[in-house]
């Protein structure tokens, strides 16, 4: 491996690279780590760690064999929003469906209202809180959406604190335009009308302004058609944004196909995904991400198909979907349990989910989600001797030191 000095180096640690080496987790058991210029300088064996990077450095760091992991990536979110939706989780325990209360005018309208109803500052704010406790975990990269505006003034506003969470905070933000979420209520019964408006209207300005970095849609009979879902993709890959999908949540449209034709970067949720979409996915290379919060708090009994998109060799990503509606948690590290638990996944795909593949899934591969030269120095050290602990404790689980961009956070 290149030899470059170093500014700093953690020795005698457990290097979860999540690189493919032949080894599980992509391990180097007795390990060492350099960092110069916010990049991953030198990675390698203690046996192999050269006595000049050690002289070089300003600082070496002895891990005592502590584990060290890339820093965790979570590739889909919905972090800023106003109020919350306990009322619609009481109904729920009652019986009644996620698709019933969105009928009824609740779910994403009901947040698109407070949402509207709050000042920008009042956004930050409170998605600061909730940002902040997925920095605790060791999260250095995030997604986050927007689509609970709905509007151009809106859609900016939740974009343009995105934005300004991105800069106040020591994190990589993604930011995603999901205007294609719901339709409002000043549309009802003219969802065309409003295609036209994110597709003409917003789209081009939120790309004039550089606020966005990718965009999505709801493609699911309570939302948008395959017909509206080709529109919305046809207008962002003439203003050079790739896209993603929401798909296959609660049937089978065959959104996840369509977007592959796009070269989606993901398509998420996909409970209903058939073989088709999946053999679509494996051509274009095209990410599942699987969010086990919202399958978990909606109680759904239908398992997004696992053992056929191993079988298609597709990623699998997995994310917090943090969101008011089905998935109020800001816990990445218990969507890792959930995953082993619920959807059976082992504990290295799980920690491959929010690392490399999340990376991939956020079109960062090469850059984020593993420990190699050049990439990122986003690391997390955390005080376990296995890492299949991450997925084993619910709850609680707290990193030792996280760095980012090769700097020490102090929290």
């Amino acid at each position: 491996m290149s030899f470059q000095l170093c500014s700093s180096v953690w020795t005698n640690a457990k290097l979860i690279t999540m690189d493919d080496n032949n080894q599980p987790y992509g391990l180097i058991s007795d390990g060492a780590i350099g960092v110069k210029d916010s990049k991953i300088s030198w990675l390698g064996t203690m046996t192999n760690l050269p006595d000049t990077v050690i002289e070089s450095s300003d600082d070496v760091i002895d891990c005592g064999g502590s584990l060290i992991t890339p820093g965790l990536i979570d590739c889909h979110t919905h972090l800023i929003f106003g109020g919350n939706r306990i009322s619609e989780f009481e109904k729920r325990l009652k019986g009644m469906s996620y698709e019933e209360i969105s009928r009824e005018g609740g779910g994403i309208r009901a947040t698109v209202d407070a949402t509207r109803a709050a000042s920008e500052e009042d956004l930050f704010e409170s998605a600061s809180v909730r940002l902040q406790k997925l920095l605790d975990e060791g999260i250095t990269t995030i997604e986050i959406k927007s689509g609970y505006g709905l509007d151009l003034e809106n859609e900016i506003k939740m974009l343009r604190v995105a934005r300004r969470l991105g800069e106040e905070f020591p994190i990589r933000v993604q930011t995603t335009f999901l205007g294609a979420h719901s339709l409002p209520s000043e549309h009802s019964g003219n969802s065309a009308r409003y295609i036209d408006l994110v597709c003409k209207e917003m789209m081009p300005e939120i790309a004039k302004n550089a606020l966005a970095d990718a965009v999505d849609i709801f493609c699911e009979g309570i939302a948008f058609n395959l017909d509206e879902t080709r529109r919305v993709f046809e207008a962002a890959t003439e203003l050079g944004l790739p896209v993603k999908i929401h798909a296959e949540q609660l049937s089978n449209q065959g959104g996840t196909k369509l977007a592959c034709e796009f070269g989606a970067l993901s398509a998420d949720h996909l409970e209903y995904l058939d073989e088709e979409g999946i053999k679509s996915m494996a051509r274009s290379g095209t990410v599942a991400v699987l969010l086990p919060g919202a399958f978990y708090f909606l109680r759904e009994t239908k398992l997004p198909p696992i053992e056929k998109l191993r079988a298609h060799n597709v990623p699998i990503a997995i994310a917090t979907d943090l969101n008011p509606g089905s998935s109020p948690s800001p816990s990445l590290l218990m969507m890792l349990n959930m995953a082993t638990t619920l959807f059976n996944l082992t504990p290295e795909e799980a920690l491959a989910g929010i690392t490399i593949n999340a990376a991939t899934a956020l079109g960062l591969q090469g850059q984020k989600g593993k420990l190699a030269v050049g990439a990122d120095a986003d690391l997390v050290i955390w005080d376990m001797g296995d890492p299949a602990e991450l997925s084993y404790w619910i709850g609680n689980t707290k990193p030792t030191s996280i760095i980012i961009a090769g700097k020490l956070q102090v929290r």
